[in-house]
């Protein structure tokens, strides 16, 4: 007689997003490198603990560098715009950046932002693999190229690969889109209306997966 089946222990969703809370706690200290010297703040990933879907954004801008909180400034508004056309709600998905302090430039009064480089990104790796790892997303969705050579590697293209699914470790579906900032700077109010409705099409794509 063959032995008796024995059930996988579940895991605890409390100890979950107890864990990311300690994330966040040691985050706010984190010094891996020199961008927390010009930061206002850490800014680390919000949205439920575990969530089904996550996003991965670049860094936090000027907006979310004042307010703590990732996706609250322009970009944040086509996001939430953007989530609502593809028929997902918003307060079940966790959103977070590959990199958790805002790099800028000053020009005049204003602070522009100056991408991460390779030894900023493998320094805040490790509060992304962190959160992944407690999140537990069914599907992660690269938001530009920053995100999308983080998580799928310096070989992935987001003009050529977004919307396919990447075979990662990390998640049961891996897939790469632009970021909405990339909408915001489109040229014409048609280019962003064109940008807009693709980016849409993603989501709805991932969305579909998820229901499925």
């Amino acid at each position: 007689m063959p032995p008796p089946r024995t059930r996988k222990p579940q895991r605890d969703e409390n100890t979950d997003a107890a864990a990311v809370e300690a994330l966040r706690r040691r985050a706010k200290r984190c010094q891996n490198c020199d961008l927390w010297r010009r930061a206002t703040q850490t800014v680390f990933g919000a949205g439920p603990v575990p969530a089904d879907l996550m996003l991965v954004g670049e860094q936090p801008g000027d907006q979310e560098d004042r307010v703590g909180q990732p996706f609250v400034g322009a970009a944040g508004r086509v996001l939430a715009e953007a989530l609502e056309k593809a028929g997902i709600d918003a307060s079940a998905v966790y959103i977070t950046n590959t990199v958790k302090h805002f790099k800028w430039t000053p020009k005049g009064k204003r602070r522009i932002h100056e991408k991460p480089n390779r030894e900023e990104i493998l320094a805040c790796r490790m509060w992304l693999n962190e959160e992944i790892a407690h999140v537990r997303p069914r599907a992660l969705v690269a938001l530009g190229a920053t995100a999308a050579g983080a998580l799928a590697g310096p070989g992935i293209r987001v003009t050529r690969d977004r919307g396919r699914l990447i075979e990662s470790p990390l998640a049961e579906m891996l897939t790469v889109t632009v970021h909405p900032s990339s909408i915001l700077r489109a040229p014409t109010e048609e280019a962003r209306h064109e940008a807009m409705k693709l980016f849409i099409k993603d989501l709805k794509a991932i969305a579909r997966r998820l229901r499925r």
